[in-house]
């Protein structure tokens, strides 16, 4: 997969958030941005899996898939025990799931633009933080290059850690999280009890474009009326995602 351009709109991490999609689509659209690219876990969520699979079907986005869309229609990852998992394989429609299972695990944008969800070879992966014992850290620069040893595209974008970041490499190389659309905060259990939180509970998105030949990348966070995602986390029996969404603030 490749486009020829040098302007997109990179987005990552919906999760099934319909409400901060379309808050984040109109700032796009403001913005003049006509190519997007999606780096993946857009449905799974406690919120409106269907409505935002319909609204990315409309779109049509170049993108890859993530852990979370992986862990929908591989039925090999059990759903009883996971009552938000059960949720969204039971509102979405065959095709749905079937658009997730078709999508690539990597790809590449206008050429130079490297796409994964995680990292390039482990979708449930980090790729900015390292997560120890004592909490997230941030790669270093030797760690990153040995992962990214296989990446000879100027660009990585990447995305499941929620949080935006722009990071260049001694070699010149430009890393790119462009944040979570959808859930500012969250916890998770592996490799150990963590949180990853941006404060604030505003939609984040990424534009990448070159400059004077050089690609750059501007983080975008957009306030949208998240009162209706809040309800439906709490009606589908997620109060922790309420409280993420209100606040992008998490706790172990």
């Amino acid at each position: 997969m490749s486009l020829s351009i040098s302007e997109l709109a990179v987005l990552s991490d919906i999760h099934g958030n319909r409400w901060a999609l379309a808050g984040v689509l109109d700032d796009i659209k403001r913005r003049g941005l006509e190519q997007l690219v999606d780096l993946g876990d857009s449905l799974y969520g406690p919120l409106d899996p269907t409505g935002t699979a319909e609204m990315l079907v409309a779109l049509d986005l170049p993108g890859v898939r993530g852990n979370q869309d992986r862990v929908v229609f591989d039925l090999s990852t059990p759903s009883a025990s996971n009552s938000t998992l059960s949720f969204v394989r039971g509102q979405l429609a065959p095709r749905h799931v079937r658009r997730l299972e078709l999508l690539p695990i990597t790809a590449v944008a206008a050429g130079e633009c490297f796409m994964c969800h995680g990292s390039p070879d482990i979708d449930d992966q980090y790729l900015l933080w390292r997560v120890t014992s004592t909490g997230p850290v941030r790669r270093s620069q030797t760690e990153l290059s040995a992962i990214l040893a296989n990446v000879a595209h100027p660009v990585i974008l990447c995305g499941h850690d929620h949080t935006p970041a722009v990071m260049t490499l001694d070699d010149g190389r430009l890393i790119v999280n462009p944040g979570s659309v959808g859930l500012p905060a969250y916890v998770d259990d592996l490799p150990y009890p963590h949180a990853m939180e941006t404060g604030s509970p505003e939609a984040r998105y990424a534009i990448v474009y070159r400059s004077r030949g050089e690609w750059r990348a501007e983080p975008v966070s957009v306030p949208y009326d998240h009162d209706e995602a809040i309800a439906a986390a709490q009606s589908n029996g997620r109060p922790d995602w309420a409280a993420w969404l209100q606040t992008g603030r998490a706790s172990v």
